[in-house]
Parts: structure tokens; sequence; C-alpha cells
């Protein structure tokens, strides 16, 4: 990276102190150094094309001056930034005629930044003129000092410190790029022979394209594997920073930049007709969809699986999943060859939610559909924003024949080199050389320390629901009469919701005498048996209510056993109206079982001999998937020997004591 060229650029930012808040500063330098880089592509061909503009009387002049400028763009006012700096009294008026000299579409990503209102401020603070005069004189953003790829890694860094003086997630607006050399190289790995080819073409995509980064990436690693590749790049980002960003790249390069949107991918998607045979995205790390979840919703449930989200929604809390069911929805058909995809996660997906949730539900359509490919499971520290771990999925609908059925799981935690100077969280990197081993890794599809190979329905379980039989007994003591009034129907007995007042009145003091009625008869009864059976109590209370000539409702009549029972192991099963047990949810319990394992000889061999009454409520039997991904390559650590750790406890225990006496020495001399 052109750490020294980033560093000057920062630098400019010191003018604006005082006039502008540090979370103001990137409003100002990112697109200032947009248009520097726009200048410098243009300096060469700049005076032949202000001429030819001058000589041609067509309406549409575009495809003429671009022919001249060899750019996608190109600006046909008579300034430059060198020349704005000769005029420090009009630098407004100039610069704004300037920008507006810009082909429209270099000059829509300018307006992007809100341009004019920065230099109307900045004109008003005595800045401006400072500003053009230091990005004019000072800083090289020529293609001849700066390549695509460093301009990308400059774009970045500045977002990166911007985004931390401003307290904002800088890491949600780009990936690492040697992250994104690996999603590629082992997207593309499979399809080496296609890729070389002469004649090789493919579309690639990012539905949260940010800076463009990985679009970039694609572009570059097809060129170095076959300098006649083409490959147009589609994306769509929300940010309106960030997606200027990746406009003015990609236009820069001449590759695509009509095919990059401002907008949600969800609810506005700009490329709802487009299939793609690459996609790569790093959807934001729990980012709640909370502000697009009716939309969401309302096409999950009309369209199903004809839309982009029938398989499942995820919680509300983390949209990561939705940005894979988009892409999923954008595949090739396998008759057109199909189509790969790339996505980084972190370890939710994984995991998170139970057998029929949402988040399960999509792991088991995607698995089901013999979707999910591999898993690489990244360092920690390798993310500006975040040390937590992270997660290339790679998913394709045209897995080779070996695959079929298969998922790869490999341990790439170990692979890293770490930096000599931290980014934000970032103090981790890989090299090249752990692209290429990753990659083998990959390709050679064999179980080893860093790889295993799993069929999909490893990943596959039953939540199967175990319910042992109620058990209770019955006393009409004290005690347990005066339980009744924790219950609502009974307290509920007393209250009115009519609107007349004397109706009202009247339903709660008869509420009120039948209160007192229950609780004497209640009383009335022998408060020093113990029933063991609730069909013999429910007679006996039956009796009792009878004998006071009180008639309740159901409900009443519940809460009276609720309030005068107790769980009891030695009492009889209680029983439901056709004679079978009642279960006790207080002792429902539920155990996940491996499908390829047998559900009855598994609860046989795991929960009978410990609860022999249990049963399988077979009803609420659920299918789920997961992914635990660490277990698999766990490896154990010797703690060491216990005696010896004892002693380290005990001689630094006497090492504290004897400081700390140490201490109160000094205090008293």
């Amino acid at each position: 990276m052109n750490t020294k060229t980033s560093d000057f650029i920062w630098k400019i930012a010191d003018l604006l102190r005082g006039d502008y808040k540090q979370s103001e500063y990137g409003d100002v330098i990112l697109p200032f150094t947009v248009l520097c880089r726009l200048d410098s592509v243009l300096k060469d061909t700049h005076e032949a094309v202000v001429a030819k503009n001058k000589t041609i009387h067509y309406k549409n002049k575009a495809p003429f001056l671009i022919a001249i400028s060899k750019q996608k763009f190109y600006n046909v006012s008579e300034f430059t930034l060198i020349s704005l700096t000769n005029d420090a009294v009009l630098i407004r008026d100039n610069l704004i005629d300037y920008i507006k000299g810009f082909s429209e579409n270099a000059r829509s990503i300018l307006e992007s930044f809100d341009i004019y209102a920065q230099i109307d401020r900045l004109d008003k603070a005595n800045l401006l003129y400072l500003v053009v005069q230091k990005f004019a004189d000072d800083v090289d953003l020529s293609p001849e000092a700066v390549s695509n790829n460093e301009m990308g890694y400059i774009f970045e860094d500045l977002i990166r410190r911007f985004s931390e003086m401003s307290n904002e997630t800088a890491g949600e607006h780009f990936t690492p790029r040697e992250v994104i050399r690996l999603m590629v190289s082992v997207l593309f790995d499979p399809d080496m022979e296609k890729i070389c080819d002469p004649s090789f073409m493919a579309k690639l995509y990012d539905p949260a394209a940010g800076t463009g980064g990985m679009l970039s990436a694609g572009i570059e690693k097809a060129a170095e594997l076959n300098e006649n590749a083409l490959i147009e790049v589609y994306g769509q980002e929300l940010n309106e920073k960030t997606y200027a960003i990746c406009k003015s790249d990609t236009m820069i390069k001449g590759k695509g930049y009509e095919n990059i949107h401002l907008g949600n991918s969800f609810t506005d998607d700009a490329l709802k007709r487009e299939k793609f045979h690459y996609m790569l995205c790093n959807p934001p790390f729990g980012v709640e969809w909370k502000k697009y979840e009716a939309f969401i919703r309302d096409e999950a449930e009309d369209r199903g699986y004809r839309g982009r989200f029938g398989a499942g929604l995820p919680r509300i809390s983390d949209g990561a999943f939705l940005f894979l069911q988009h892409m999923i929805s954008k595949m090739l058909s396998v008759s057109e060859g199909g189509s790969r995809i790339g996505i980084v996660f972190n370890g939710s997906p994984l995991f998170t939610g139970d057998a029929g949730s949402g988040e399960s539900e999509i792991r088991r359509w995607i698995i089901e559909q013999d979707l999910l490919e591999t898993i690489i499971a990244l360092p920690d520290q390798l993310f500006y924003n975040t040390g937590i771990l992270t997660y290339v999925w790679i998913v394709t609908n045209c897995k080779s024949a070996i695959r079929k059925g298969k998922i790869q799981l490999i341990d790439g935690t170990s692979f890293f080199e770490r930096m000599k100077k931290p980014l934000g969280e970032k103090r981790k990197c890989l090299t090249e050389q752990h692209i290429d081993d990753l990659t083998r890794i990959y390709g050679a599809f064999l179980p080893g320390e860093h790889c295993q190979i799993f069929d999909n329905d490893d990943f596959a379980y039953w939540k199967v629901t175990m319910e042992r039989p109620l058990r209770l007994n019955f006393e009409a003591s004290e005690e347990r009469i005066a339980r009744l009034w924790e219950q609502k129907p009974f307290t509920n007995l007393a209250t009115s919701r009519r609107r007349d007042e004397n109706t009202a009145a009247a339903e709660i003091k008869a509420g009120e005498k039948l209160q007192q009625d229950i609780l004497q008869a209640l009383s009335a009864m022998d408060g020093d048996v113990l029933y063991k059976n609730r069909e013999e109590f429910i007679g006996v209370l039956n009796e009792a209510l009878k004998k006071a000539e009180i008639t309740v409702k159901p409900n009443i009549r519940k809460a009276i056993l609720v309030a005068l029972a107790e769980r009891d192991e030695t009492a009889d099963i209680c029983l439901d109206k056709d004679g079978n047990p009642e279960p006790d949810t207080e002792l429902r319990d539920t155990e996940q079982i491996p499908v390829k394992q047998d559900i009855e000889e598994y609860i046989g061999r795991e929960v009978l001999p410990y609860v022999p009454d249990a049963w399988e409520d077979v009803a609420k039997r659920k299918k789920g998937y997961e992914i635990p991904f660490t277990r698999y390559f766990y490896r154990y650590e010797e703690v060491g020997d216990a005696e010896s750790t004892l002693r380290d406890i005990e001689t630094l225990g006497k090492k504290i004591q004897a400081d700390i006496a140490a201490l109160f020495e000094e205090r008293r001399d």
C-alpha cells in the first residue's frame, strides 16, 4: 500500500482543524481525493479534449471526447487543479466551473459527496484555496505514481481513519484486500481452465459493494490468469460516499461503472433481472434489518420460493443471511453454467437459531439443495473493525462430481502473519503464501490437519421433545387454600368490565360472595388428608362444592386444582380425557439427535435408562441444521501438572502477602 501518499492526504485534514469537527474531515478530504484522482488521470489529454470540444457542433459530443480522453469520462472546462491555484480570489467560482465541466458520469460521482456544499463552507472559512492548493501542488495521484490497486488501498485507509475519528463502523465499508484475494482465488479455482480461455467472459456482482474492492480484485485476478479475460462488474451500495468511490474507481478503470448503483439491494434491487457467474460480498456483521422488515416479510410471505426469502428470515438483529439468499436468487441455472458465491460471515450463521428457526431453516434449505461447498475459518484480528473470527462461505449450484453431497471445512485460523503496526482492530494479515496454501487445501479436497470433509446430513439433527408424566398430590390445607388468591381466574371473580356503575358494582359483589363461598367449602374439607390420585381428589372436591351448593366454571375449577396441588414423584400419574399420561411441562426436555442416528435407539440408550417413564412427543419433532465448526478442529492443550501449579499459586500468594505487608510498613514509617 502507498502509505506515504495516504499519510500526506491525511495530514491535509489539519487545515480543517477549528472550522470542522473531526467527524466532518472526511466530508472534505474524500471528495477532493476523488477529484484529484480524476484530474490526474485526465491530465495528459485535457488540452486536446478542450480543443476538440470547441470544434464539435453535434449535440452528443461524448463519443468524440471519450475517444480523445481515452477514459470513460472527460472534462471540457478550461481549468485543471493546477490552474485553479492561479486565482485565489475566484477560486470558488472557478472550481465549480471545473467540476461542472466533467462529463455527467464523473460529475454525478462528485455530487454524491455533496461537494458544492463543502466548497461553499470552505470558501466562507477561507480554507478553499488552501485545500485546492495542497491537492494540486503536493499530491500526485497520477496512474504512473499510484496504480488502481494502490488507489483502492488509499481510499480504504482514509475511510478507516475518518470513520474511527467519528466513531463509525469503518469495517462496514470495505474488506481487507488479502481476504478478498483469498475469496477470489478460491472462487475461481475450479474454473481455471475456463478462465484461461481466450474468449472467457463473466459477470461479477457484489450487493454490498462498499468501495468496490471485491469487484476490483475479481478483475485483477482474471487479468493475471488471462489478459484477454473480460469481467463485467455489477454492484449496489447503500452508503452514498462509498458508492461514489466505487463508481469513480470502476469508471477510471473503464470497467462497468454504469452497472454500479446506489440504493438498498433488498428494497430497491437495481439489478432485478440480472444473473451472475460469480458473486462476492462482505455484508455488515450483526446489523439489524428492522427498517426494511415490512418489505422483506411481505416478499417472503407473498412470493415464497419464487422470491428471494422463501427459505426463511433470520432474527431481526442480524440480516447477513438475507444477503446470501439475495445472491442465491441471482444464480445462473445449471444449464447456463451455474454460479459461484463467496461471502464473509461471522460465526453466527453457523449455529445461531434452534431447529425450526429462521436461521436453521435457511441453513437447511442451502444444505439440502446441495449449495454449500466450503467454509474457511479465518484468523481473528483480521478485519479493521472487529477482532472476532470470520468465515468465508463458498456457495455454488455447480459442484464437481466429487463434491456433490459433501461440505468441506477448512481451518485457516493459524494462517497469518502479525502486522508491525495495527490498523484499527486489524493486527494480523494473510500473506500471498497463506492465500496459495489455503487455495491449495481447498482444491485438493482431502482430509488433513486443516481440512475435513463431511456429508451434507452430518450437520442435520432432530430436535425431539421428551415428556415425563405429571404426578401431583392434593390437600385442602389452610396453606394451600390461601394460594387460591394467587390464581388470576379466582381473583378476577371480584372484577367487572361493565361500564354501567350499578351493574358493575352488582357483579363485583356477587363475585366476592362466590369467592367466600368457595373458600368456606374448601375449608370444610378434611385438610389432613393427602390425596395422591387426581381423579379421586376431583371426586371429593365435586362433592364439597355440591354440598355447598356452588357451581363453578371450568377455569375456576382448574384454578382450585392448581392451588391445592404439589408435584410428588410418588403420586399417581395424572391422565388426560383420553386416558393418556398428561405431560409435566416443568420436566419437559429436548434432545438433539444426529439425523444419521436412529431416534428410538438413541432414546433407549441415552434417555430411558435415566428416566424410564419418559416418552417422545412426536408431533413436536423438528429437523435442524447447525455447523459447529470449532468442535471439529478442537485441539486439546495440556494445562500442566496439578501439584506444580498448586505450588506456583502458593508461592505467588506468599509474595503478594509479603508485598502488602511491606507496603503497610512503608506507610507507618
